[in-house]
């Protein structure tokens, strides 16, 4: 006769998981690429593919540009000239095709004519990133080996090479975009602008003069940096619209007058770059002015209209107004330069903007987390 275990005994033997988890979620996988969700994988495939395609009509146009004999690293006629150039219209187009396939998983969103210079303002910041990379490297190796010339076959596979990995990144970075991914863009879309139209500029004092002095002339240099602040201002208010959609305040207008502002600097960004210096002087001044009032205020305002935002944030803001107003006070008694004072005051204002970007998103993430 046997005896019953006390109701309270632990068992002997556990249990196993039921037999079938790892079936059901196989199936909801399955299921969620059947139904048009790119999912992580899919993308990679997607952007494997989208290399490859670059890698391949790359490789064709280099072979009728070049007629498969050897060319000079970096200079006219190069194949670091060649690379640039075709990378940047790879990741133009790779970036049209990333944006295509995000729109396309997210069915019922219409896009709006915002949308569409979003697109076409970062996918030109893609291009001119990667042409800008592509030529400093092959000037670099220039350098390095002094008078040397790739051979045909090493120039199709390097010409490819290059074409297929910048299709490769801008496909991940168009199908993956967020606000830090954007702020990073923005960033290095200015660095490279801005110090290429330094290096090409016709005029090698021109910073005896003041920064704008780089878009005066009619070169190549001076529409690079005016290209340059247009796109990044609109990238700006890009930034703007994104960013302050899911900012926690309790103010009744706070996220529409900072949204106001950060859009403000973006259009009088772009406005700077539109009227250059030398033609609209005073149009030219005052949206640079204005720019910097605007900053101002949404620096001295931001505690009040998000009463959430970390305070060390709010303290560095008033540090950076404080030293571009110290740098202000130094050019008016002939100290320093406009040129000093425009690149401080620049960088200071833009990397606010990318701590901003980080803060907000820090801000919405503690509140809704339990």
């Amino acid at each position: 006769m046997t005896e019953t275990p006390p109701p309270d005994a632990a068992p002997a033997v556990t249990t196993a998981p039921p037999p079938h988890a790892d079936t059901r979620r196989a199936h909801r996988v399955v299921a969620a690429e059947a139904s048009g969700q790119a999912g992580e994988r899919t993308l990679e495939s997607l952007g494997l593919g989208v290399g490859t395609v670059a890698f391949l009509v790359v490789v064709l146009i280099a072979l009728a540009v070049f007629r498969f004999e050897s060319a000079p690293i970096s200079g006219p006629g190069s194949v670091g000239q060649f690379s640039a150039i075709a990378s940047a219209a790879a990741g133009i187009l790779a970036f049209i095709a990333g944006r295509y396939i995000v729109h396309r998983n997210e069915a019922g969103q219409r896009l709006t004519v915002l949308d569409y210079l979003d697109i076409a303002a970062l996918a030109f910041a893609h291009g001119i990133i990667a042409l800008l990379s592509w030529t400093l490297l092959a000037v670099i190796l220039t350098d390095a080996f002094i008078g040397a010339e790739v051979f045909a076959l090493p120039l199709l596979a390097l010409s490819g090479a290059a074409a297929a990995v910048t299709a490769y990144l801008v496909f991940y970075s168009a199908t993956h975009m967020d606000l830090p991914l954007l702020a990073v863009i923005l960033a290095v879309f200015l660095v490279e602008g801005v110090l290429a139209a330094m290096l090409t500029a016709s005029d090698p004092y021109w910073w005896k003069d003041n920064l704008s002095a780089l878009g005066m002339t009619n070169d190549l240099s001076a529409m690079t940096f005016n290209l340059t602040l247009i796109v990044a201002g609109f990238i700006v208010t890009t930034l703007a619209r994104y960013t302050t959609r899911g900012i926690p305040t309790s103010h009744a207008h706070g996220i529409r007058w900072v949204r106001l502002c950060l859009v403000l600097v973006g259009i009088f960004l772009a406005l700077v770059g539109v009227f250059p210096v030398n033609d609209f002087f005073w149009l030219h001044t005052g949206f640079a002015s204005g720019m910097a009032v605007v900053f101002g205020v949404l620096v001295i305002r931001l505690p009040v209209w998000i009463p959430g935002i970390a305070r060390p944030f709010v303290a560095l803001g008033w540090l950076f107004i404080g030293v571009i107003v110290i740098l202000a006070i130094y050019f008016a008694v002939g100290y320093y330069t406009l040129t000093a004072v425009e690149l401080v005051a620049g960088i200071l204002v833009f990397s606010w903007i990318i701590l901003f970007i980080r803060n907000a998103a820090a801000l919405e993430t503690d509140v809704r987390t339990p």
